[in-house]
């Protein structure tokens, strides 16, 4: 197994997926996922990616099969970009192509902005650049229900609008319980930091080229919302897909992964 420990003692694992030509140069991209999830939430992805580009997917800090933390630990973007860091020092990766969904995709706005030359291209996908705007009321509701019942209800309860009208009863199971696998101790405490997030006076820092994957229909924002933000990130291009989910990632998986192919290839040396 393949796992980073952190100074404090507490791992976070990670998974390679290579399957470009040994003999062949391949760029890095890094995959991050969403809150109450694990770089699991990427496997319709690894078919489209993996034979161009090595793929580094790390559960986050506290997710996934990384050490779960505990509820009074202090979650920052700075803590989380710290770990990123020293993975990608870990495994010797100068600069690579980072994608990322939902909360995943506030982490990288906000990384991109405050490592400018680590990052290649930055692909988000349902990603709100601010959870303190638009997550507030409901993030308390929801800690009040992860109090009472645990993940498992939470994730069920609140899937039909994550996943959108159209996802199919199997599909909306599969990922309750992929999410109702994070441990509460870890969900309690990042649900204290979701709240206090608002990474858009940093946008205007982003210098690589960037792909905002929205829908229709997203929960998280509208079409208009997205693109007062979208303009301010300097070379910033804007997708929005028939949907009316807001993990577009999940939802649309295989369009969302062909874009951002070609969005990184016409981007690349």
């Amino acid at each position: 197994m393949s796992t980073l420990t952190t100074e404090s003692g507490y791992d976070i694992f990670y998974q390679i997926d290579d399957f470009t030509d040994p003999w062949k140069p391949a760029e890095t991209v890094v995959l991050l996922h969403g809150n109450a999830e694990s770089g699991e939430a990427w496997r319709g992805w690894i078919p489209h990616l993996g034979r161009h580009f090595k793929i580094i997917r790390p559960d986050l800090r506290g997710f996934g099969r990384s050490s779960a933390m505990p509820e009074d630990f202090l979650w920052t973007l700075n803590v989380l970009s710290d770990d990123l860091i020293k993975l990608m020092a870990h495994l010797k990766i100068d600069s690579f192509h980072l994608v990322a969904a939902k909360i995943g995709g506030t982490i990288a706005l906000n990384f991109a902005a405050e490592y400018p030359v680590l990052v290649k291209t930055l692909t988000v996908l349902g990603a709100p650049p601010s959870p303190k705007k638009s997550l507030a009321p409901t993030v308390a509701l929801w800690v009040e229900q992860l109090r009472k019942d645990g993940l498992e209800p939470w994730a069920r309860g609140s899937m039909r609008g994550r996943l959108g009208s159209q996802a199919p009863e199997k599909m909306l199971e599969y990922w309750t319980q992929l999410m109702a696998k994070t441990a509460l101790s870890t969900q309690l405490g990042f649900m204290k930091m979701v709240p206090t997030l608002d990474v858009r006076p940093r946008l205007s820092k982003i210098q690589c080229p960037t792909l905002v994957i929205t829908t229709t229909g997203s929960g998280l924002g509208s079409v208009q919302d997205t693109e007062s933000w979208c303009k301010l990130i300097k070379h910033a291009t804007m997708l929005v897909l028939a949907d009316d989910s807001y993990h577009v990632a999940a939802v649309k998986a295989e369009e969302s992964a062909l874009a951002t192919l070609d969005f990184i290839q016409k981007h690349s040396p």
